[in-house]
């Protein structure tokens, strides 16, 4: 699960990442409203914990700009700000939780947990006889549990909820691994072989096809 944290205080970003990082979820940081606004737009973050004060874009206005492009990802405003009206026009733009600056780890991590069970991490997601269990982080192969790893954990994810639609290698590259620069997308091939191993998938029951020189389509 991705947590983008868009905070221009840097020691309060460090140290949300680090605590993120040992409970297992991937962190991005941005220490802007632009840019914590581009990386929401690029690469679909499963939660947004978003400052109120930032430079280039406030929260408000970064909050109003994901809600006209998505408008379910939960979004928890980190701030010093606490009165009534203050707090009634974070929620008015969109925001799903208001925490108050400075806070309990332990307390944002309970909210988190509790977004995550409201939202799509409930969600069942089904290829062929592939299942996944969001909301437990397993996968199923004929109601057998497959273990995988964190990355092909999300690159099975990814290619399932984009399926009937061919995914690029830069795609694949982008979302599941961050990486926005050149880079030898040979690995993803070597976590698709591995994937394949482990839920018996071979030519005849192969439902992840290569297209070749473009990436991979996933269909049942």
């Amino acid at each position: 699960m991705k947590i983008l944290i868009i905070e221009d205080e840097k020691g309060i970003s460090n140290f949300l990442k680090q605590g993120l990082e040992e409970e297992g979820y991937e962190v991005m940081i941005a220490s802007d409203g632009l840019s914590g606004l581009e990386l929401a737009m690029k690469n679909a973050p499963d939660l947004i914990l978003l400052d109120w004060m930032l430079p280039k874009l406030s929260g408000l206005e970064v909050c109003q700009k994901i809600r006209t492009k998505d408008t379910t990802i939960p979004i928890i405003f980190l701030t010093a700000k606490d009165t009534i009206q203050e707090t009634i026009q974070g929620l008015q733009v969109g925001a799903n939780d208001y925490i108050k600056k400075p806070f309990s780890f332990e307390e944002l991590l309970e909210r988190i947990k509790i977004h995550f069970r409201k939202t799509k991490f409930d969600e069942i997601l089904t290829l062929n006889t592939i299942k996944i269990d969001l909301s437990k982080h397993k996968v199923f192969s004929k109601d057998k549990e497959v273990v995988l790893t964190h990355r092909e954990f999300e690159l099975l994810t990814f290619l399932i909820k984009n399926k009937g639609t061919v995914c690029t290698r830069t795609d694949i590259i982008e979302k599941v691994w961050n990486i926005y620069f050149e880079y030898d997308t040979g690995v993803i091939d070597v976590f698709m072989n591995s994937i394949r191993k482990k839920l018996n998938l071979n030519k005849d029951n192969d439902c992840i096809k290569t297209i070749r020189g473009v990436g991979y389509i996933a269909n049942d």
